[in-house]
């Protein structure tokens, strides 16, 4: 009698990933509020005001 052993691999954690995307969209958020530069401000001004960071 043969047996195989079929080599399964386990996706990664979706709390790891979750943690990832909270962490990058946070980062985006906090970055894209406090940066000063005219170009990005012109390009973030909606997202400001919508997530409540003070921008004038």
């Amino acid at each position: 009698m043969n047996t195989q052993t079929l080599a399964v691999s386990k996706p990664a954690s979706p709390r790891l990933a979750m943690a990832f995307a909270a962490l990058l969209g946070l980062g985006i958020v906090v970055l894209a509020g406090h940066v000063q530069a005219s170009a990005v401000h012109d390009a973030a001004h909606d997202t400001r005001h919508a997530t409540g960071f003070p921008c004038h």
